[in-house]
C-alpha cells in the first residue's frame, strides 16, 4: 500500500508564493522511477494538468503556468514540490499529486489553494 499526502496549500493574496508537498510512503520502492504529476480541480471544473516531471528529469507545464510554477523532487525523502510563484484569483483549485509506472497509478487526496485578489 502507497499514500500520498500533498500539504501547503492555503488561503493567499494575488501575487505571493506558495510551496506544495507531496510525501509518498508505505510500499514505494524505487520512488525515483516514478514520473511525477501535479493537477488541479478548480471549483466546479475539470480536473486539469499543471505540471510533470518524469523520471529522467524532463519538466512540462501547462500553458496557464508556465513561468510561475516548479515542479521538482527529492528522490531520498520520496517528496515532489510544486513551487508557485506570482499566484493568481484563476489558481484557486484542489491540488493533486499522481505518482505512476508501469501498472502503479496513485494519488493523493489534494490541498486546497485559494487565491484572493
Amino acid at each position: 500500500q502507497v499514500q500520498l499526502v500533498e500539504s501547503g496549500g492555503e488561503s493567499v493574496q494575488s501575487g505571493r508564493s506558495l510551496r506544495l508537498s507531496c510525501v509518498a510512503s508505505g510500499a514505494i520502492s524505487s520512488f525515483s522511477h516514478y514520473h511525477a504529476i501535479w493537477y488541479r480541480q478548480p471549483p466546479g471544473k475539470e480536473r486539469e494538468f499543471v505540471a510533470s516531471l518524469f523520471s529522467g528529469g524532463t519538466t512540462n507545464y501547462s500553458d496557464s503556468v508556465k513561468g510561475r510554477f516548479t515542479i521538482s523532487r527529492d528522490n531520498v525523502r520520496n517528496i515532489v514540490y510544486l513551487r508557485m510563484d506570482d499566484l493568481k484569483p484563476e489558481d484557486t483549485a484542489r491540488y493533486y499529486c499522481n505518482l505512476y509506472s508501469g501498472r502503479d497509478n496513485y494519488w493523493g487526496q489534494g490541498t486546497q489553494v485559494t487565491v484572493s485578489s
